[in-house]
């Protein structure tokens, strides 16, 4: 269940400076996971894949993202909320969080080929978050969530 640092972000964050980016977006105890790449790079499936474990959708294949209060802050145009692409399926419902801080992207368009990658960088507006790269073991999803819970080891 998203904590209240999501709740924290007014109506006043929408005079903030903003884009939409091509990007899914899911959020895990009320932290967002910006998950950016080409079409058909599978956003919407780790998106899928995350929601299982426990995440929530903020954005399906469109994310806003707005700087407000020294933070990026993700959230869905109205004429998708709550929607979520399955390749051949269908467009799924899902409950949807709503505007939430970003503090992990992760990019889909280039594999990460490190066993112990650098730390890498995600930045929007003069704010920095981390970034991960596409890992092809099954293990990318629940890393990626044990990382929003407890973070990385900085050596």
């Amino acid at each position: 269940m998203p904590d209240d640092s999501a709740s924290d972000v007014g109506a006043d964050h929408l005079s903030a400076p903003s884009e939409i980016l091509h990007a899914t977006t899911v959020a895990v105890e009320g932290k967002a996971v910006v998950i950016l790449g080409a079409s058909g790079t599978g956003k919407s499936a780790l998106a899928l894949d995350l929601i299982a474990l426990g995440a929530e959708l903020v954005a399906d294949d469109r994310t806003i993202v707005t700087a407000h209060a020294g933070q990026l802050i993700a959230e869905v145009p109205d004429t998708i909320r709550g929607k979520i692409e399955a390749r051949s399926i269908g467009i799924l419902n899902a409950h949807p969080a709503g505007p939430t801080p970003i503090a992990l992207a992760v990019c889909l368009d280039k594999e990460e080929q490190a066993r112990l990658p650098k730390h890498y960088t995600f930045a929007r507006f003069g704010v920095k978050v981390p970034l991960l790269y596409r890992v092809p073991y099954p293990h990318f999803a629940p890393a990626i969530l044990q990382f929003i819970k407890a973070g990385r080891s900085h050596s």
